[in-house]
């Protein structure tokens, strides 16, 4: 087995306390990530008590008045407050999640509160999205005709083609999904994941787009698509699946699913793509699976095996775990393939 030496800053340290006012009676402690690229310090953990009397419920109102009343210079995103912008997406007690829609008194005991996890933090609770915005770019996510629409209207859907959107259209690009799966960890830069194959699902089940042979072509890859193996997580820590409708809400893992299996009329420009396209194939035994470690484009269809950071490992190279990108290690021709 492999070990890695992490350096001396990789670690997240005790920061400062401010203690609630005195005669507080309702106090709750905020465990808050902080980390500053222009001081040269390490990640810490500064704790805030706060007086739940004198806050909002969310845990977007205790962090706006820490804001407001006891630390300034606490960094965080935020905008609509109603779940509809995604804005203050960040990883609570555990769970990516919204601020804006994570009660206080859902959590028991002290509230530990992360920027999204794997993605790189530019400061505090607020993460680089740049590179998930060029995903949701490369997929074109607009409307593709070369039909002209009718001239005295827009273009119709029946009720039935609508329906089909439904549990997509919702999707709010917070990045809960994606920065939750372990595929996308370890395969984030080719891997597109779930948010932005939900995207891509909804143009391609669209009944007014008429590229759906090319969005099925652009998907024709080994990883963009095919690195889902419906671990799942997506599913469980997205904020909007619990939405009052039909069908429930976002659910990141059915469209994923249906791209998967389309259906036979929409296979007909990626359909000679799709039966060239090698299948990935595990070695059978452990042998075989260290033999094939020289090798190591022999590991899921022509990938070098990477190593998931775990939540025990939070900081490494002066950035953070649930920020920083994922810990890639391409084996070494020498080393022995995990069993």
């Amino acid at each position: 087995m492999a070990e890695f030496t992490l350096p001396a800053n990789s670690r997240v340290g005790v920061g400062k306390t401010w203690k609630a006012p005195a005669g507080a009676k309702r106090v709750k402690a905020l465990k808050v990530y902080r980390w500053n690229p222009d001081d040269g310090q390490k990640p810490r953990l500064d704790t805030y008590e706060i007086d739940l009397d004198a806050c909002g419920p969310m845990i977007l109102d205790a962090l706006i008045k820490i804001k407001n009343e006891i630390d300034t210079t606490l960094t965080f995103r935020r905008s609509c407050r109603e779940g509809i912008c995604g804005s203050c997406a960040m990883n609570i007690d555990g769970t990516n999640t919204l601020a804006c829609l994570k009660y206080i008194d859902e959590v028991k005991g002290d509230v530990r509160i992360y920027p999204l996890p794997h993605v790189e933090v530019i400061k505090d609770l607020v993460p680089d999205l740049d590179h998930l915005y060029a995903q949701y770019r490369s997929i074109k996510p607009w409307l593709q005709a070369e039909s002209a629409p009718p001239p005295d209207r827009e273009r119709a859907q029946s009720v039935g083609e609508r329906d089909k959107l439904e549990g997509l259209w919702e999707c709010i690009l917070c990045f809960c999904c994606t920065t939750s799966c372990p595929s996308y960890w370890w395969n984030g830069d080719r891997y597109l994941g779930p948010a932005i194959l939900l995207q891509a699902y909804r143009w391609i089940a669209d009944s007014r787009d008429e590229a759906t042979g090319e969005r099925l072509d652009a998907l024709e890859d080994p990883f963009r698509l095919y690195r889902c193996h419906t671990i799942m997580n997506c599913t469980r820590t997205c904020p909007k699946i619990s939405l009052p409708r039909p069908r429930s809400g976002v659910s990141p893992s059915e469209p994923i699913s249906a791209r998967r299996n389309p259906p036979a009329s929409a296979r007909t420009c990626a359909s000679s793509r799709r039966a060239s396209r090698p299948t990935p194939r595990w070695p059978s035994s452990p042998s075989g699976r260290a033999a094939s470690s020289a090798a190591s484009s022999a590991w899921i269809g022509g990938a070098s095996w990477s190593w998931a950071r775990s939540a025990s490992i939070p900081n490494i190279g002066g950035k953070d775990w649930r920020a920083g990108s994922s810990l890639d290690f391409s084996m070494p021709p020498t080393a022995v393939a995990p069993s």
